[in-house]
């Protein structure tokens, strides 16, 4: 906010489409400023020569438009006030209400301190089948699901808002349609769930530099609820690719150069930045990361997933069942890598024989379904594994299945039953003895 006696600059020496750029002094990085009536970031500093990013573009500013220094970078009053509530990229409602009360945070800090983190070892339950089995979550990890623009990743993120065993969820929105921002808001609404789910929303409409806020939005939220309240938080950020269009956007009208795929050769570090922020802390508050990253004609070799993979721990893959005709958690391309912290040790007893069995079967049915496609005569075996392999993909790998892990195991006991002699699981004796139904 502005003060009085504040400086105002008069000449600004260089517009392009997205920045202006003008002499000026004490001036810090990250600072807000209005440029002719339109909000503005500093992104870069030569000695006095400041840069500023316009979010809105830079249509409609001349030369001597006014330029004010807000003295700050862009904040967010934290508190129990954020549950329930929808804002825009700069923290302001959406609906309508009373801004926010509490205390001013800088949002964009730096993450949690490598000594101060604990090994994730609590389980986060999202509900989804094709997750809590074959690809467990644990609190404090960073995952992304992996998604083509078609699919219904959002609807995806919606069931896990619901679903997950999180104290809070912060939902991250960039690039929304309204369609998608409606269909959030009336979800949330209608389950009468809004108590436990703070969103930071930039849509279609905004423009799109203004993305490049709501992830930091969302994390200093989650920051506050995991920290200060020591509770389990799990935030939703989607889409990420469309965050990483407006950074290559700002890079490319900075005269930078591309790196990969026109994107900046920064992409690493600023998507790392949003990501480390996942940790589970000594207090027992975490902030779990899951995040939509969607795919250019499915080339998940593309920079934006390309770096992810690197940064998260595993993904989630999305694909179209060709059997059901539904979407389900692809168990082959998908993979947790902290899975083991938990599966065995706060699940059952037989969900790790169970998971790998299960995986295994249903890629005897994909073999199975290779010879089929080549003309090849199928064995009683065969025909099995491909019955088993249909009624997997409906009951325990598509998106919409929700029941507790314990009814998702039991599902894959029935099914084996139904399909296999207890000698073709390979599962221990032990636990056939114990679950073989």
């Amino acid at each position: 906010m502005t003060t009085a006696f504040q400086k105002i600059y008069t000449r600004i020496d260089n517009i392009t489409k997205a920045t202006v750029t003008l002499q000026a002094s004490g001036v810090g990085n990250d600072e807000l400023a209005t440029v002719g009536g339109k909000l503005a970031q500093v992104v870069k500093i030569d000695g006095d020569s400041v840069t500023l990013q316009v979010f809105a573009g830079t249509e409609g500013i001349a030369t001597s438009d006014e330029v004010v220094f807000h003295g700050e970078p862009p904040v967010l009053r934290v508190g129990d006030g954020l549950a329930g509530r929808f804002f825009n990229a700069y923290g302001e409602p959406l609906e309508g209400g009373p801004a926010p009360e509490g205390e001013v945070r800088q949002i964009g800090g730096p993450t949690v301190n490598p000594f101060k983190r604990l090994q994730p070892s609590e389980l986060i339950a999202t509900g989804i089948a094709g997750i809590d089995l074959n690809n467990t979550i644990v609190t404090g990890q960073k995952i992304p699901f992996f998604a083509d623009p078609d699919q219904p990743y959002n609807q995806v993120m919606a069931t896990v808002a619901l679903r997950a065993q999180a104290d809070k969820i912060i939902l991250g929105g960039m690039g929304l349609t309204n369609d998608d921002y409606l269909y959030f808001k009336n979800v949330f609404e209608n389950a009468g769930a809004l108590d436990r789910i703070v969103s930071f929303v930039n849509t279609t409409e905004n423009p799109p530099v203004e993305r490049l806020l709501v992830p930091d939005m969302a994390l200093t939220a989650a920051e506050y609820f995991a920290v200060d309240k020591g509770e389990k938080v799990l935030v939703l950020l989607t889409d990420m690719t469309l965050y990483a269009d407006a950074l290559a956007i700002v890079s490319n009208r900075m005269d930078q150069i591309p790196s990969k795929d026109s994107m900046p050769g920064s992409l690493y570090s600023d998507l790392a930045k949003i990501y480390e922020k996942a940790v589970q802390l000594p207090g027992g508050g975490s902030i779990t990361i899951i995040a939509v990253t969607t795919l250019s004609g499915g080339d998940i070799t593309h920079a934006i997933p390309d770096n992810t993979g690197y940064i998260t721990e595993g993904q989630l893959f999305l694909r179209n069942d060709t059997d059901t005709g539904k979407v389900i958690v692809d168990p082959f391309r998908s993979l947790s890598r902290l899975k083991q912290l938990v599966i065995g040790k706060k699940t059952r007893e037989d969900h790790p024989q169970v998971m790998n069995a299960a995986i295994r079967l249903y890629a005897d049915a994909a073999n199975a379904k290779t010879k089929l496609e080549n003309g090849f005569d199928l064995s009683d075996y065969d025909e099995r594994t491909l019955g088993f392999a249909r009624e997997y993909s409906e009951h325990l790998l598509s998106i919409d299945v929700n029941i507790h892990i314990d009814e998702m195991l039991d599902t894959a006991w029935r099914l084996f039953a139904k399909y296999f002699t207890p000698a073709e699981t390979a599962i221990k004796q032990e636990l056939i003895d114990k679950f073989w139904q």
